[in-house]
């Protein structure tokens, strides 16, 4: 019977096959008659995209017999449309047109969008597949937002399902999550510049402390559920910064000045341009502002030069580094009470945090044939977190600045390379795409955690000598070894089914050198011990993860995808040594695993209406979380005895189980109903998340049953955006529902005066505006973060930047000055 059914498609296949045309040109300048490289020919009929070579070559296969509506769009070109007749093999070349710099910002906007608004990722693109995957992609241009201050809720507005914290300080630091995530420095992405890791260690502390600044980015790439398997096993998926190209151009300068609210004002300056064979991108940001509370001033510095030489037709090299240094004071968590009483306090005058990151990459892209594409990008990171302060659970309890202050030295040193090969080859008449690749990743971090100085300024050194006797001691050595091996094929069933298995193999292997103190004092503070523990560990493993996803063409516009994959989150002991007063970790934490699926519709109808509706899955495994219970500690006899206090206890708290529906509409307004009125724009947006999740088994009392952590069960963007000619606005409302912060689903106490790290978070709503407005060469933007002056907070931090609530910022607002030459 199986030999039937193949021979049977096999036969349809060669059918298939001997229908099969190509079409094929090249794409120029009518101005200049040069190439236009990276031009997009669009099948609109078919749904498919070729992109134009370096030479201006394209070819657009799998083609039957038919007419065909052909579209080429280039960002400084005016759109091309052409019926092309195909009876077999044939080839058309496109002349475009250069864009008159008449333009008004309307008509720029709205020629980006025609062809291009429904934001997902193609099939293929460069090495990478996203075939079947719930893909997104902000496109910088498109965005109406505070861009100085790196506004979150506005940048990513339309990206369904995302969970943001609010920090007021300036974007420095990028907070996201979703389905269940932890949005604390978006440890459960996996984040990239540019196609390479960013965090401070992907295995064992995937923590992002540097997020490139919006100005510097062309988009933001989005990619969920099934992208575990190209760019690692997290449960969230990827979040990739693509920087702007190089300007063809000898040099473009832009400069933007921001001003702001409590003293904000940031500086962002970038030259590009292309001297013959050789392209640069470089730019220099500076961030500064005081903070809506009382000491929380900070001061970045951000820099990132790009060089690329293209070596021949067919192969590319390039070098990046990226530099950041940033000093912030840190005005501590609020108990409940200290909020609603004054959401600016602060009771922290001795709280300061130090970043530097160095980040290294060279990336090597040969084109081995039309049909075969490699690259390989190695990169490297040097790093350091520092943070010193006051962090007693106590939160109401006011810091004496005569104690010492809790130091955590962080120094993160890492390197990887990854290669990947993706070729095109025929199977049954239909073009398949196969992705094979393979990942090392090594890291050697060190962690200090102990006494700090008495004083109230940021002096990051130990001072062990003064304070031996210092109960939260610590020093450890954390290599860690990655080596990875994935791959994915597209196969094209029909010229509108395509399937696409997938898998990953990863070999993990994690150590822990160092010691850490045992200090016992009594009630009057004299030692009862003070004993250092040699605590030296090995955790080394090896799985595979397997994946499917599909996709399906309605029509040129519309499709079906559904994608299914495994998940897996390692933990390390750089998770498990850090001794934290606020909270316990259990010393036996394991690893979580999972999987995720979606099944969806995307897409557009006419010009008018685009669309994402997704149902999603998923199972979290041993999901690691946080529950109320009588603290543990180790006595003098070195027995563990119940101190009598209650703690936060972190530990695999159980199976979880989460689904949802996802939804993202957009209407243009002006395209419905005012089709003749070109120099204007009006458009409205829906986004919406719909989440309920559940503890379906756990060992710890009062959780099987919960709902569980940072999920609200309603996250719901809706805007509106107008414009006429160079005039740009957009008016945007936030609201999410209340949501939990443990496992124990521990209510709010509004009452509570001492800590303020347990219970839920209240819903919210804000309104956001901001518009633009060029002439020339300049560019004036403006807005409102917080229109309506809402009190509200977004996390109950259980280190640092507290412990406690973090209120988020009562309305701001912003100017700034573009100038671009």
């Amino acid at each position: 019977m199986r030999l039937k059914v193949f021979s049977f498609l096999f036969f349809i296949g060669l059918v298939a096959q001997a229908q099969q045309f190509k079409l094929s040109g090249k794409v120029t300048s009518a101005e200049t008659g040069e190439a236009v490289p990276g031009a997009e020919v669009w099948n609109k009929t078919g749904g498919k995209v070729a992109v134009a070579d370096e030479n201006g070559f394209y070819e657009l296969r799998g083609l039957q017999e038919g007419t065909y509506d052909i579209a080429v769009f280039s960002y400084e070109y005016e759109i091309m449309e052409q019926e092309v007749s195909i009876s077999a093999d044939a080839e058309a070349d496109f002349s475009l047109t250069p864009l008159s710099e008449s333009l008004s910002e309307v008509v720029l906007t709205a020629r980006r969008e025609q062809l291009f608004a429904l934001r997902k990722l193609r099939k293929v693109e460069g090495t990478s597949i996203y075939a079947g995957k719930k893909s997104e992609v902000v496109l910088m241009d498109k965005v109406t937002a505070n861009m100085a201050a790196n506004n979150a809720r506005q940048i990513y507005n339309q990206v369904v399902g995302l969970n943001i914290y609010d920090n007021g300080d300036a974007g420095l630091q990028l907070n996201i999550g979703g389905r269940g995530l932890d949005p604390n420095r978006t440890q459960n992405f996996n984040t990239r510049q540019n196609g390479y890791d960013i965090s401070a260690d992907v295995l064992g502390y995937p923590e992002s402390y540097y997020t490139p600044p919006p100005e510097a980015l062309r988009e933001i790439q989005v990619v969920r559920g099934a992208a575990s398997l190209q760019y690692g096993t997290q449960f969230g998926g990827l979040i990739n910064f693509r920087f702007k190209e190089p300007s063809k151009k000898k040099i473009e300068f832009l400069t933007r000045q921001s001003v702001g609210s409590y003293n904000m004002f940031t500086s962002f300056n970038s030259l590009s341009g292309t001297l013959g064979d050789v392209s640069y991108y470089t730019y220099y940001n500076y961030k500064g502002g005081n903070g809506f509370r009382p000491n929380s001033e900070y001061d970045s510095h951000n820099a990132f030069g790009h060089v690329g030489w293209q070596l021949s037709d067919k192969t590319k090299l390039s070098f990046e580094y990226t530099f950041l240094d940033y000093l912030a004071q840190q005005p501590g968590g609020l108990t409940d009470a200290q909020f609603y009483r004054d959401p600016d306090f602060s009771n922290r005058e001795r709280n300061w945090f130090d970043v530097n990151w160095n980040l290294y990459s060279a990336k090597l892209e040969h084109k081995f044939s039309e049909k075969t594409d490699f690259s390989l990008n190695v990169f490297g990171l040097d790093a350091s977190r520092k943070a010193v302060g006051f962090r007693e659970n106590r939160v109401s309890q006011a810091d004496d600045p005569t104690t010492p202050r809790e130091l955590l030295i962080d120094n993160f040193s890492n390197w990887g390379a990854e290669a990947r090969l993706l070729t095109r080859y025929k199977l049954f008449g239909e073009e398949s795409v196969l992705l094979l690749g393979s990942k090392y990743y090594e890291t050697d971090n060190s962690q200090q955690q102990g006494p700090g100085s008495a004083t109230s300024g940021p002096d990051f050194e130990l001072a062990t000598s003064q304070f031996p006797n210092y109960p939260r001691q610590s020093e450890f050595e954390f290599p860690n070894q990655n080596i990875a091996i994935f791959g994915e094929n597209i196969f094209n069933i029909t010229n509108n089914l395509s399937v696409t298995p997938g898998f990953r193999f990863e070999y993990i292997n994690t150590a822990a050198h160092g010691n850490y103190k045992s200090v016992i004092l009594d009630l009057a503070g004299n030692v009862l011990q003070n004993k250092t523990i040699e605590d030296n560990r090995e955790f080394e493993r090896s799985f595979v993860l397997l994946g499917l996803g599909s996709s399906y063409n309605l029509n040129s516009t519309n499709e079906l995808y559904a994608n299914f994959s495994q998940n897996y989150r390692s933990v390390t002991f750089n998770d498990i040594r850090v001794i934290n007063p606020v909270f316990q970790v259990d010393p036996n934490i394991s690893d979580e695993e999972g999987f995720t699926s979606d099944l969806g519709i995307r897409g557009r109808i006419s010009d008018v209406f685009s669309y994402d509706a997704s149902v999603f899955a998923l199972k979290y495994n041993e999901r690691i979380g946080e529950i109320l219970k009588p603290e543990v500690r180790e006595n003098a006899e070195g027995e563990m005895v119940e101190t009598g206090r209650i703690v936060r206890f972190r530990g695999n708290i159980g199976d979880a189980f989460i689904y949802g529906l996802e939804t993202f509409g957009e209407v243009n307004l002006r395209n419905a109903f005012f089709q003749w009125a070109d120099d204007y724009r009006f458009s409205a947006f829906v986004n919406a998340a719909f989440t309920k999740s559940e503890y379906i088994s756990s060992e710890a009392t009062n959780v099987e049953g919960n709902e569980v952590e940072f999920i609200p069960a309603v996250n719901l963007k809706t805007g509106l955006n107008f414009g006429y000619r160079n005039f740009l606005a957009g008016l945007q409302y936030t609201y999410l529902s209340k949501q939990y912060t443990d496992a124990t689903n521990a209510p709010q106490d509004v009452n509570d005066n001492q800590r303020g790290i347990e219970g839920s978070i209240p819903a919210y709503g804000i309104i956001d505006f901001s518009a633009s407005y060029s002439f020339g060469k300049f560019k004036l933007e403006a807005g409102i973060n917080n229109l309506l002056n809402n009190t509200y907070f977004t996390r109950r931090a259980t280190g640092y930047p507290g412990p406690g609530i973090i209120p988020a910022q009562p309305l701001t607002w912003y100017t700034t000055l573009q100038f671009k030459l």
